[in-house]
């Protein structure tokens, strides 16, 4: 009977390993008294404004409740900090490209903004992530 208990069911401690290091595959958005889950995968990019960060999938925007910090620390694999204010995926850069000139100016140190694959929108990069979004990105 002791030989069968201990085929049929792992320790708890190996349950607990097991799960611990599965990483979760979907955010949680409350929205209009329902909890809908929107997979990681599809999120393009996070930008977090005010108190409020938006998850933008290629259909639709998503309010979440968490900090970027947070998803930065928990997807180091799929999100790059292009700012303080924001992360994106890296299965959703299709390339990077030097902003427009500002009034006519040049700048001194030109600013870059990332190309999204499906997405008109242009993501700035911060003069001091650009050192790192370029090695993260290869370039």
């Amino acid at each position: 009977l002791e030989r069968v208990r201990a085929r049929r069911a792992p320790p708890a401690a190996d349950v607990l390993a097991t799960l611990a290091t599965r990483a979760r595959r979907h955010f949680s958005v409350a929205e209009c008294g329902r909890i809908l889950l929107v997979p990681v995968a599809e999120v393009r990019y996070l930008r977090a404004e005010l108190k409020y960060v938006t998850a933008r999938t290629a259909a639709r925007e998503y309010v979440l409740d968490e900090s970027l910090v947070q998803i930065e620390q928990e997807f180091p694999r799929s999100f790059l900090r292009l700012h303080r204010n924001c992360l994106v995926a890296f299965a959703a850069v299709a390339g990077v490209e030097r902003a427009a000139e500002r009034d006519g100016q040049k700048e001194a140190e030109p600013r870059w903004e990332v190309l999204l694959r499906d997405l008109p929108e242009r993501l700035p990069v911060s003069r001091r992530q650009w050192p790192a979004v370029r090695q993260a990105l290869g370039l």
